[in-house]
C-alpha cells in the first residue's frame, strides 16, 4: 500500500511539474507576443511602410525563385524526358550488331551470296537507326584511337601495343552514346599499354643469343 501511495504521489508531482512548465511556456509566449506588439505599436508609420515593403520584396523574390525552378524543371523534362526510352532503344543496336557477328562467324555461310545480302540489309537498318538517333540529339561517342576519357569511356581490358601511347583506345567492345550534353551510356573499350619488362627482357636475350 505504501509503495502504491508513493507511486501515485510521484505521478501527481510529475503532472504538477509538467503543468507548471506548460503554464510558464504559455506565459513566456504571451509575453513575447506582447513585446512584439508593443514594438510594432512603437514604430512610426514610415517604419511600418518600410517593413511592409521589405516583406513584399522578399515575397516577390521567393515567387521569382520558384518560377525559375519550375521553368528549369520543365525545360529538363522536355529535353531529357526520353532519356530512359533512348537508353532502352540502344539494345536494338546491340542485338543487331551481335546478330551480324554471329552470321559473319558462321562457317557454313562464309563467302555466300545470301550472307552478303543479309549483312547489307543489316547495315541499312543500322544506318537508319543511327539517323533517327541523330535527329533526336542522340550521338555515338568516337572512341578508336582516342585517349581514354573517364567521362565517356569505360576501360574493360588492357592490350599490349608499343605502337600506341599508353591509354589509347585500340578496341571498342560496345559503342557509347550521349543525349545532348548528357552521357547516355559509356563506350566499353580496350586500351593500349606498354609491353611488360619481362617480355622485353626475353626479346633482348633472344637478340643477344642470335648475335653470339
Amino acid at each position: 500500500m505504501e509503495k502504491e501511495q508513493n507511486q501515485n504521489s510521484e505521478k501527481n508531482n510529475l503532472k504538477e511539474n509538467k503543468n507548471e512548465s506548460l503554464d510558464k511556456d504559455l506565459e513566456n509566449q504571451a509575453s513575447t507576443e506582447d513585446n512584439e506588439k508593443d514594438k510594432e505599436s512603437e514604430k512610426s508609420p514610415e517604419e511600418k511602410i518600410l517593413d511592409l515593403e521589405d516583406k513584399l520584396a522578399r515575397t516577390f523574390a521567393e515567387m521569382e525563385n520558384q518560377r525559375r525552378r519550375f521553368e528549369k524543371e520543365k525545360d529538363e523534362a522536355f529535353e531529357y524526358g526520353g532519356f530512359a526510352f533512348a537508353k532502352e532503344a540502344l539494345s536494338l543496336l546491340d542485338n543487331l550488331e551481335r546478330s551480324k557477328q554471329i552470321l559473319e562467324n558462321d562457317e557454313s555461310l562464309k563467302n555466300s551470296e545470301s550472307l552478303k545480302k543479309t549483312l547489307e540489309h543489316f547495315e541499312i537498318i543500322n544506318k537508319d537507326m543511327i539517323s533517327v538517333f541523330l535527329k533526336n540529339n542522340i550521338k555515338p561517342i568516337e572512341s578508336l584511337n582516342k585517349k581514354l576519357d573517364p567521362n565517356l569511356h569505360q576501360a574493360m581490358m588492357e592490350i599490349e601495343d608499343n605502337n600506341k601511347e599508353p591509354g589509347t583506345i585500340v578496341q571498342e567492345i560496345q559503342k557509347g552514346f550521349t543525349i545532348k550534353d548528357r552521357l547516355l551510356r559509356p563506350s566499353l573499350v580496350g586500351v593500349s599499354k606498354r609491353t611488360s619488362n619481362k617480355a622485353e627482357k626475353i626479346e633482348e636475350n633472344e637478340e643477344n643469343s642470335k648475335n653470339k
